[in-house]
């Protein structure tokens, strides 16, 4: 799907920023090195909103953790000792944190470390506003220590902080109900827990205590007043909310984002946050026996990296789903039984790709696997390149105009005459992503169906068998590679 308006815009600010101007307080990027399973890798923060996929226990949560410590917050102020305490079962020593930050035009390096038994270079942290939003927030009212005994109605409301306008706009707009009021309310029996109580359009007034869990969660993530320049930490953004709810809350985010140029690093396990963001604003942790970082996943490749789902004998990782299926093509027609035996993951960028190259390289996955990058690629250690030296649209919309579009109007139904004029017309549009788009509206039929039908035409009367047979050939043979195993069964790389 497409980006939506609120990150286009974030998107655009971002890109054309000077230098000092927009965005004067950044941290570029973190390494650890020493704790909890992290051995010095960087972690780059590319845009303003990043968010961290990967399985529970791969560190997502030290990285927040890790950036909230670098900086001394006048709101706030917490130290890397609050997060990473020695105790019975756990001395921690031997740690650095080396961080990179920007403040207006200057660049600069730091570190805070822990050599043996005390914590060094606080004094010389960077100032700025950190808000970090922990997972406490996901736990009920009823549950929470000290507040059962607020369930009692002979209690009465000591004092409360009603929302503004546009809290009130924001928190209705993210849950997608209109509300009439909303506040923060007190009870005299204790002057510090506070209490959400909402008004629903039809007058109804109830209280964090009979709220839904995500109602209360958004209700007090809204209390969190960002200041200008400051820095966001939310660990698992998308708990107790529903998909259309976790889109809203990433777009207003996206806009505050916007308004007061916010830097934000999130965790998540949501591929709804993924689609959300461009590129370069997701990351990924790969944790196996050293930990890996790529950035620019897609939302598809990242959640079958979480999965735990039985799949085929051989994964292919490619760019996009319009590359995967120019390889089924290629495969139904010249290795039929192959098709079947194999699972499709799209990966995003050619950077990840080329991560996971250097994966087949040092023989990291545990399954066969293996990696095509977009013929518009360089040659790359652990990866094959799809035919054509260009966008696999390009390749294919080029190749079928030179044959007249052969095959193409019966394989899906259409007039040739629409079909002919639908491709010339769209192949006049400088990004080639939208091509089969644009025929699709024209001619009113699937993209995908469109796509499928054009890459079957193409490998039936455009590409040499024999080229079409060493361009699989890499798939064929991770496949044979099964057969001379001692066992077929296999596991998941995570």
């Amino acid at each position: 799907m497409g980006m939506s308006s609120e990150m286009r815009r974030l998107e655009n600010k971002w890109n054309t920023r000077g230098i000092g101007s927009a965005w004067p307080k950044f941290l570029d990027y973190i390494d650890i090195n020493g704790l909890r399973g992290w051995h010095g890798q960087r972690i780059e923060f590319p845009f303003p909103i990043v968010a961290i996929v990967g399985e529970n226990g791969s560190g997502k949560s030290t990285i927040l953790q890790a950036a909230s410590s670098i900086y001394k917050s006048p709101n706030v102020n917490r130290f890397a000792s609050d997060y990473f305490p020695d105790t019975t079962w756990d001395k921690i020593t031997n740690i650095i944190i080396n961080y990179s930050y920007r403040e207006g035009q200057k660049s600069q390096t730091k570190s805070i470390r822990k050599p043996t038994d005390r914590w060094r270079g606080n004094p010389d942290r960077p100032t700025r506003y950190v808000d970090y939003i922990d997972l406490s927030r996901i736990q009920p009212i009823s549950a929470r220590m000290g507040y059962r005994k607020l369930a009692n109605p002979t209690l009465k409301e000591k004092e409360a902080k009603p929302f503004e306008k546009s809290a009130l706009d924001r928190y209705s707009n993210i849950l997608g109900r209109q509300y009439e009021s909303a506040r923060m309310a007190l009870t005299e029996a204790d002057s510090h827990k506070k209490i959400p109580v909402v008004c629903a359009k039809d007058g109804v007034v109830y209280s964090g205590f009979h709220h839904g869990a995500g109602e209360v969660t958004i209700a007090e993530l809204l209390q969190v007043d960002p200041k200008q320049n400051s820095l966001m930490l939310i660990d698992e953004i998308e708990s107790s909310l529903h998909p259309r709810a976790q889109r809203r809350l990433i777009r207003d985010l996206a806009e505050k984002c916007r308004q007061l140029d916010l830097q934000i690093i999130l965790t998540t396990h949501s591929p709804y946050i993924l689609e959300e963001l461009p590129l370069n604003g997701r990351l990924y942790i790969i944790n196996e026996e050293e930990k890996t970082v790529v950035r620019g996943v897609s939302p598809e490749f990242a959640m079958t990296k979480m999965d735990e789902e039985t799949y085929p004998e051989c994964d292919v990782y490619v760019e996009d789903r319009r590359s995967a299926a120019l390889l089924t093509e290629m495969l139904a027609r010249y290795s039929k039984e192959s098709v079947l035996r194999c699972g499709f993951i799209s990966f995003g960028s050619a950077q990840v790709g080329c991560s996971l190259g250097q994966m087949i390289v040092k023989h990291c996955f545990p399954r066969p696997s293996c990696v095509f990058l977009d013929g518009d690629q360089a040659p790359a250690d652990g990866c094959n390149i799809l035919p054509g030296e260009d966008a696999p649209e390009r390749v294919v919309f080029t190749g079928l105009e030179i044959k007249k579009w052969e095959g193409v109007a019966e394989r899906i139904g259409r007039p040739y005459s629409e079909v002919a004029d639908a491709c010339k017309k769209a192949m006049a549009a400088n990004d080639h992503k939208s091509w089969v788009r644009l025929v699709a509206d024209t001619i009113v039929v699937g993209s995908d169906s469109l796509w499928e039908a054009l890459c079957f035409c193409w490998v039936a009367s455009v590409f040499p068998s024999d080229d079409a047979r060493k361009t699989i050939r890499p798939i064929e043979d991770c496949l044979t590679s099964i057969v001379t195993t001692s066992s077929n069964v296999q596991r998941r790389l995570f």
